[in-house]
């Protein structure tokens, strides 16, 4: 096996377990390594912040330079602005977000604390007693997707709906090695959108003039033209938010109560020692990333660490790798719940940093915070759990935990 296959075996579900050891190779091999496919994939820390930084490495995907046999970027839907670059990234995003108010203004985030807490206090009361739980369909699924339909709008009722919707669109959105087996998945994503899309218009027009507390009201009476998103934007931003809004949450409370059931010394630490929760989820978004990678296209030829990335090109950034850098991070394998300069990339970097960061950190504090002390009881009944097929959005697709002694 050679360098040139590490995005191919890393996106191989047979290393979804444990694709540490390939991150380590593709540092070695790297900073950045041509694959067979014709793209680059840059797994080291310093080379992938400074790319996150450059303005002339897009997000839109309509930027890549497709074969003649591929359908033409001009013919590809218009992308969320999460798929965007400035000035209408910065344009869309901000519209999206404005009902939400300044996405780090502490006062709103702090807002909602009691309602997450609520949410999260109810599902943990109602596994109590029960020798046998999953943790990801008992409580870090249900945890996020409870909240972010809360902020939108969205009925609970519905959520069986949307789930396999964004099961779909989470299928299409994968980073593979080989293009030619996506096109049935993406047609099948592209679908899945407009419908979802379709659906959260539908709710929005039904809150005209009629609003409730929710963003998908906000959307529908803005009185001012120059800040209404048009009905296609709506859609495309409203499944953004709703997707992202719980997906990387989910991945981020399973992978940190994996982890700490793993690594009962640190899982003692925590519960002698609370108050270091806020800097243990930091060290699990560097440790146990929920985004693995990230895929972004020149617009001009780029050089960086000896190479060209060719304008247009697929450049895969391969942020997990990143965060587990020796050049950046003392003994970066190792959970450290006290790590101090953890400037982890967990969340992206630069621009287009995670817009729903803050409200995930508060998710994440109140879900451990609660899981915390009842963790010592419990243990693994299968490590390692049976993981999600989709290799940029890591995490297990189940998480059975039994408790007590039995």
């Amino acid at each position: 096996m050679t360098a040139d296959t590490l995005l191919e075996r890393i996106t191989d579900y047979a290393n979804r377990p444990d694709p540490w050891p390939l991150y380590a190779e593709l540092r070695e091999a790297g900073p950045v390594v041509r694959q067979t496919d014709g793209s680059h994939l840059v797994g080291t820390y310093h080379e992938i912040v400074a790319l996150l930084h450059d303005p002339r490495i897009s997000a839109d995907p309509r930027n890549r330079i497709i074969p003649s046999t591929e359908p033409r970027a001009g013919e590809l839907p218009k992308p969320p602005f999460l798929r965007l670059d400035d000035p209408e990234h910065h344009r869309l995003r901000t519209l999206t977000m404005r009902p939400f108010g300044p996405p780090h203004t502490p006062a709103r985030i702090d807002s909602m604390r009691g309602e997450i807490s609520r949410i999260a206090g109810e599902l943990l009361a109602s596994l109590r007693g029960r020798e046998q739980v999953d943790v990801v369909d008992d409580f870090a699924y249900p945890l996020p997707v409870a909240v972010i339909c809360r902020l939108l709008g969205v009925p609970r009722e519905d959520e069986p709906m949307f789930r396999e919707w964004t099961d779909v669109i989470v299928a299409a959105a994968d980073i593979g090695s080989q293009e030619e087996d996506t096109a049935e998945r993406d047609k099948a994503g592209v679908l899945a959108r407009q419908e979802m899309g379709q659906y959260l218009l539908n709710l929005a027009d039904r809150r005209k003039d009629r609003p409730t507390d929710d963003m998908l009201s906000a959307y529908a009476n803005e009185p001012d033209e120059a800040l209404r998103l048009t009905p296609d934007e709506l859609a495309t931003n409203a499944v953004l938010l709703l997707i992202a809004g719980h997906e990387t949450t989910v991945n981020l409370i399973t992978n940190g109560v994996l982890t700490l059931l793993r690594q009962p010394a640190q899982l003692n630490l925590l519960r002698r020692e609370p108050g270091l929760l806020p800097r243990a989820v930091e060290e699990l978004l560097r440790y146990e990333p929920p985004v693995h990678m990230r895929e972004r296209f020149p617009l001009a030829d780029v050089d960086i660490a000896g190479t060209t990335l060719r304008k247009g090109s697929r450049v895969v950034l391969a942020m997990a790798s990143g965060n587990h850098d020796p050049a950046r991070f003392t003994d970066p394998d190792r959970f450290d719940p006290t790590r101090p300069d953890n400037e982890h990339i967990g969340f992206g970097s630069g621009v287009h940093v995670c817009f729903g960061a803050p409200l995930a950190r508060v998710e994440v504090q109140t879900a451990l915070g609660l899981l915390v002390p009842v963790l010592g009881e419990a243990s693994l009944v299968q490590d390692p759990p049976p993981y999600r097929t989709n290799a940029m959005l890591r995490g297990p697709r189940h998480l059975p935990v039994r408790f007590g002694t039995g």
